[in-house]
């Protein structure tokens, strides 16, 4: 199983380019499946000979592993792509993980925080440094495009047009979409780049990193993550506020404004509308709460 396994993540990546993080994690799924088939000799079983009762028993351990139903779905979903590949292959007859359900999940509505919040938190940076300009710049950038984290560290110098208002983004399965900024991002953007441009170890040109640290190279997720933390203690705000919490909050105020739901999905860059219709149930959740709040009869 473990050469099937080779063969199909190389698939993955000159057939369907797929990303790296995509491939690791495919490794990772398939390789624990052949770990738990293993017999006491390290032997695995061909792909064709594994049933659906073993991969139901490989679930329910799982399960009784205490693995997140987010993590049993993903590797349920690695394993129906996996066995597919074997069909084409012709190492397998059936799909034995097709009629595997994902286990069900409840419904987490996604933090976000409210536009007093917001304002607090893209206040909280000091433009009376560079560093503090350059944050000021990527919370401002977050919040005005919903991006992901990932893709603001991704962005270059020739993904930006000041002048039009507009980043190039490119987001999950390589999509590109353009991301319109409002006028508080674009003027931290500005302020960010001239402070940027006096710095001696700037790199310059298309591809330069529109964000870097303080040794003049591309920033990380996660430090961005650590300068929002800085930013969340300094202000006293939610301290599960994460990147991505923009991101939510982008898409909630949207739709609290009146936003068609379509356009926030393209906005955000997503494949699906059901992924985007959680921000309904959000808003939806705010505005209960606001009427039984100040209704006389509401409860």
């Amino acid at each position: 199983m473990r050469k099937a396994v080779a063969q199909f993540l190389r698939h993955l990546r000159s057939e369907r380019d797929a990303s790296d993080h995509t491939i690791k994690s495919y490794r990772e799924d398939l390789l624990a499946l052949a770990g738990y088939l293993e017999d006491d000799d390290g032997r695995c079983p061909a792909v064709g000979s594994i049933t659906i009762t073993e991969l139901r028993g490989y679930v329910s351990a799982l399960s009784e592993a205490g693995y997140a139903k987010t993590t049993i779905a993903r590797r349920l979903a690695a394993l129906r792509s996996f066995f597919r590949y074997g069909q084409r292959e012709r190492w397998c007859e059936s799909n034995p993980a097709a009629p595997l359900r994902n286990p069900r999940r409840p419904a987490a509505l996604p933090h976000f925080l409210s536009t007093d919040e917001i304002g607090k938190l893209l206040a909280a940076p000091s433009e009376a440094a560079e560093l503090g300009l350059r944050d000021r710049a990527i919370l401002e950038t977050l919040y005005s495009a919903g991006l992901r984290v990932s893709e603001l560290v991704a962005a270059t110098d020739g993904d930006l047009d000041l002048r039009e208002g507009i980043l190039r983004v490119r987001g999950k399965g390589r999509k590109e979409r353009l991301a319109p900024l409002g006028s508080y991002a674009t003027r931290a953007l500005k302020k960010w780049l001239r402070a940027r441009k006096l710095a001696s170890n700037e790199k310059t040109g298309e591809d330069a990193p529109l964000f870097v640290n303080r040794f003049g190279r591309r920033l990380t997720t996660r430090s961005v993550a650590r300068m929002l933390e800085k930013y969340l203690q300094e202000t006293g705000l939610d301290l599960r506020t994460t990147p991505h919490t923009l991101r939510h909050s982008f898409a909630t105020h949207l739709l609290d404004r009146g936003a068609d739901i379509r356009s926030v999905q393209e906005l955000l860059g997503h494949k699906s509308l059901v992924t985007t219709q959680i921000y309904t149930h959000v808003s939806t959740a705010s505005l209960r709460a606001a009427y039984e709040k100040a209704h006389p009869r509401a409860r």
